[in-house]
């Protein structure tokens, strides 16, 4: 029989009146039921009888709780009340080593941040912090069939020497920059140098850089809609005016650009595999951004870094090798093709301002990993990356096909599939359902996912879920799609 322990009194819960309460109250509750001063099982007093405690609404102490239940911190058992649940979510425990046992909550004073991390403190985010490594983790490839043996060997005939052992240039290593110049002509049409070429720390530092070299604070940036969240991110950190284009067929609207008088200093595309949606911009619609761009003397940062494994065998010609002398910046990654955790990324600028863009490079972060670097640029020379990339397309392919079809017999009509131009992705819309509370039951289950929501801009209520089938089984998938049919079922709008 478990045994009930009473909750202390409420009444040295200090709460700042400067601040919002509901907030407070949610991280002084969190806080002391991770750090045992709440004891598993122990009834919490009635939302009145806090709320008087507290002096504060009854209304903040009921939708704390309700956010609390929700995260399987508190459980309500009819008729009885409200506990502390026997077993805590996933990562409480992890939050629990930075909190002292018998901790109070108590206000620091300290100086204040800047308004960009303050604005970040209320950007959508899950609840949960779950493994990048989970099934169904967009962008996660598949990792079994990583050539390790081959990686391994190149690895080791570099480790040794000497000249990988400094710093290097800051942007990257020569033989790696010639080889990925090569690389990129043959395979997207972009038409660049090794001295164009800067080597990042992945795909978001890419943005960072671009954000920094190019923008003045307050300066206007077009963006897709949906959008890549890191890309927002990267100009809100310069205090850029975000201004957004809605999507037509799941890709960027040019006819937009070319109605309306826009003036923009930089415009942000996925125009190979519109993220999250999928969409591929058409040839002449191409050609027509750039023809805008050029007229409005603004610059086009073309993002690739989800578009490498497309279902076509040779993709649309990039933006950037489609004409000569334009402003396009295309920045792509190998975290997705590769492996996450090589962080290596890459810019192509055009030359003339390549070198401001390797200054920013060098003050922000200095040179990449030079190790990684010279494996990867043998790995690129020999044709193992090549080969590895069809592999993984025919692979990914097979895995999409069979996700797709389970979705539709199981999930369909409540589900609707988008049509993606990427196989390491399938997109669902789950209209009329809070996609955040589905990602997290699907999360708690172990399954990764990303709501569709979070990219949305405008907050107008899309509501989905971007899911990868790369670092799947074909099990997994089976379960992934009968337990996301019941959660559908039980919580029906």
């Amino acid at each position: 029989m478990v045994q009930v322990v009473s909750a202390p009194d409420f009444s040295d819960l200090f709460l700042n009146r400067n601040r919002p309460l509901q907030e407070q109250l949610y991280q002084s509750l969190t806080e002391w039921i991770v750090s045992g001063r709440l004891v598993k099982n122990s009834k919490l007093p009635s939302s009145r009888r806090m709320s008087a405690s507290l002096n504060i609404s009854r209304n903040t102490v009921i939708h704390v709780i309700e956010q609390l239940k929700k995260e399987g911190f508190l459980i309500g058992k009819a008729g009885k009340g409200v506990y502390v649940s026997q077993n805590l979510p996933y990562g409480a425990m992890e939050l629990a080593s930075h909190i002292s046992p018998g901790e109070k909550h108590t206000e620091i004073s300290l100086p204040s941040l800047s308004d960009f991390t303050e604005a970040m403190k209320s950007r959508p985010r899950l609840k949960s912090r779950w493994p990048t490594l989970l099934p169904f983790s967009p962008g996660v490839p598949d990792l079994k069939s990583f050539p390790f043996p081959i990686w391994n060997k190149i690895y080791r005939q570099h480790q040794d020497r000497i000249p990988i052992s400094g710093y290097g240039d800051p942007a990257g290593y020569l033989a790696l920059r010639e080889s990925l110049a090569e690389h990129l002509l043959a395979s997207r049409g972009v038409r660049c140098t090794s001295d164009q070429v800067i080597i990042t720390n992945g795909r978001q530092e890419a943005l960072n850089i671009c954000a920094q070299t190019i923008l003045n604070y307050g300066d206007t940036v077009l963006m897709e809609n949906p959008c890549y969240r890191g890309a927002r991110f990267a100009f809100n950190m310069k205090n850029a005016k975000v201004n957004l284009i809605e999507l037509k067929e799941n890709r960027l609207d040019v006819g937009q650009l070319l109605k309306k008088n826009i003036k923009a200093k930089l415009i942000y595309t996925t125009a190979t595999y519109q993220h999250p949606m999928g969409g591929v911009l058409p040839l002449k619609e191409r050609s027509n951004l750039l023809d805008w761009a050029e007229k409005s003397n603004c610059w086009i940062l073309e993002d690739e870094s989800n578009g490498t494994l497309s279902f076509e065998e040779k993709p649309i010609a990039a933006l950037q090798g489609m004409k000569k002398n334009t402003s396009v910046i295309f920045i792509g990654s190998f975290c997705r093709t590769l492996l996450p955790s090589l962080r290596l990324g890459y810019i192509i600028a055009p030359k003339p301002v390549a070198p401001s863009f390797i200054d920013t490079k060098s003050m922000l972060s200095g040179p990449c990993n030079l190790l990684h670097q010279a494996v990867l640029a043998d790995f690129i020379n020999d044709g193992h990356y090549v080969r590895h990339i069809r592999k993984m397309q025919n692979n990914y392919q097979e895995k999409w096909a069979h996700f797709c079809q389970l979705i539709r017999t199981h999930l369909e009509p409540d589900i609707h599939l988008i049509k993606s131009s990427a196989a390491m992705f399938v997109i669902i819309k789950t209209p009329g359902y809070d996609d955040v509370f589905l990602s997290e039951k699907l999360i708690e289950r172990g399954f990764g996912n990303s709501p569709l929501s979070l990219s949305d801009a405008n907050k107008s209520k899309i509501s989905g879920l971007v899911l990868g089938c790369a670092n799947t089984t074909q099990l997994q998938r089976l379960h992934f799609v009968k337990y996301l049919a019941k959660l559908i079922k039980k919580y029906k709008p």
